[in-house]
């Protein structure tokens, strides 16, 4: 078994250490840093945007059907690294489906900047497509320039994490500005800028890679290409007839739309790891441990559906219910959104440290179970914050305590999940394994978008109850399970 999956997380100056060895790593991480301002930047005023009156240059939707919206955007960029993560293995070359993604994504965030209605789906979909692209191939790209030594490969991904969280701090700052401030399409432009500057850095940057990426690990044979590219072909044609075109022009209910795209994302990746399974090398330790991982990731959806509403239902409450009155200026709703990743980096270190005093008995079951018992009680504290906020807005504190809790979950979980799945992967299908990684995200966003609908029917500190107390239980689970987990993924040594 990899140990960099049983060992607590690697300290920031054993990851440096790690990346600095390692040419490309250095640039890799320049390159994400600018993917994550365009993310963050955009996530952070989205459903903002959305829920804004037409008087105020917004879409005026509903906050249930914008969250909804919402939801679908983020499950589907996850859902889209499945096929991403294919085309890197088998067609592109993790360095080329970098590119081409990033390009995407460019035209996504540019389209959205354009003030033209009708815009909204097309931008979004050229986003979600260009994400599903960069992300496994460029998780996949770390992992070969990172090395499989001890502690290595987690300690890099540690790292990257980390690193990444000064974009997902400063993003909301500047795009929350210029879109609340100015105008909303304003900030849109500014996701734009920031993955054009990470085009040119990774650009100017490919010759440090080495052979990392340059082809495709296990190509397919091209007449096999060209049959899987009509195929797919006719299936998103079929999908934009059906669904996409429709929704745009008002013929068909978003809210139908937003259920398909939800019943898919849910069986999706249970769908795809049981034909992993069976198609796995011979021997039963590789069909348990793949069992192993599929019970992890099934339970970290949980975790990713609490922590993805930070972007939808907390900026709704930040912006509805939070006093942001700060000597007489009003803190844009939209910049709540840089406390969570200003907290990771300063929990970081103390989480580490934790880790290296916890010993091997830290391991990734562990690290789980206390990430959804962070995010099971940040939502319990979220219903007692909505039932003082019955009696007029409450104080930032609340929403301060609540990121603190999601942070901390997120060093637990997020790099260990990375690292388990590029361990577990079986030769030739580690982007996709990376991808199917972020599925089970997609599983935990979209079904907390759906789920906000209750909202319209129950009072919200009840909402915040429910599924606080709901996370709370899985992780108590998955910690009382956590030696049949090691048995299980023990197979891997």
């Amino acid at each position: 078994m990899d140990t960099s999956l049983t060992t607590p997380a690697a300290p920031a100056s054993a990851a440096g250490a790690a990346g600095a060895r390692r040419p490309g790593f250095g640039t890799l991480l320049a390159v994400d840093l600018w993917e994550r301002f365009s993310f963050f930047g955009m996530a952070a005023i989205l459903v903002l945007y959305l829920t804004a009156s037409e008087a105020r240059g917004g879409m005026g939707m509903a906050p249930q059907t914008a969250t909804a919206v919402f939801a679908a955007y983020m499950s589907l960029s996850f859902m889209a690294g499945l096929p991403g993560g294919w085309l890197a293995d088998r067609v592109l070359g993790a360095r080329r489906a970098v590119l081409f993604g990033g390009v995407l994504i460019t035209c996504g965030h540019a389209v959205l900047a354009v003030p033209v209605t009708g815009t909204l789906c097309a931008g979004l979909l050229l986003v979600v497509a260009g994400t599903g692209l960069l992300k496994p191939a460029m998780a996949a790209m770390v992992a070969g320039v990172s090395g499989d030594g001890e502690g290595r490969r987690e300690a890099a991904f540690s790292l990257f994490y980390l690193c990444i969280q000064v974009s997902a701090l400063v993003a909301p700052v500047v795009t929350g500005l210029l879109a609340e401030r100015v105008a909303w399409h304003l900030g849109f432009a500014a996701a734009a800028f920031g993955m054009t500057a990470g085009l040119f850095q990774f650009t100017l940057g490919r010759r440090r890679y080495g052979d990392v990426g340059a082809r495709p690990s296990r190509p397919v044979p091209r007449t096999e290409a060209a049959a899987m590219l009509r195929r797919a072909t006719g299936a998103v044609a079929a999908v934009a007839a059906l669904l996409v075109v429709p929704a745009s022009l008002g013929l068909l209910p978003l809210p139908a739309v937003l259920a398909v795209l939800g019943l898919t994302t849910v069986t999706l990746p249970f769908r795809y790891l049981r034909a992993l399974r069976r198609a796995a090398p011979p021997g039963e330790g590789n069909r348990r441990r793949l069992a192993g991982f599929t019970a992890l990731m099934a339970a970290s959806a949980a975790f990713w559906m609490i922590f993805a509403q930070s972007g939808s239902v907390l900026s709704l409450f930040a912006e509805r219910h939070t006093d942001r009155d700060v000597l007489g200026f009003e803190v844009p709703a939209s910049w709540f959104q840089s406390v969570h990743p200003l907290f990771v980096l300063l929990a970081a270190p103390f989480v580490a440290r934790l880790w290296r005093r916890a010993g091997p008995g830290a391991d990734v079951p562990v690290k789980f179970a206390g990430a959804l018992i962070a995010a099971g009680l940040s939502f319990v504290l979220m219903a007692v914050a909505t039932r003082l906020a019955e009696h007029g807005p409450v104080g930032p504190y609340w929403l301060l305590l609540v990121y603190l809790l999601y942070s901390c979950g997120e060093i637990a979980l997020a790099p260990a999940g990375l690292a388990l799945a590029a361990a577990v992967a079986p030769p030739g299908s580690t982007s996709r394994l990376l991808a199917v990684n972020g599925l089970f995200g997609a599983v935990g966003v979209v079904v907390g978008g759906q789920l906000f609908r209750l909202t319209a029917v129950m009072p919200l500190a009840w909402y915040f109850l429910l599924l606080g107390v709901f996370v709370l239980a899985v992780g108590t689970a998955v910690a009382l399970g956590t030696p049949r987990l090691r048995r299980m993924l023990g197979a891997m040594r």
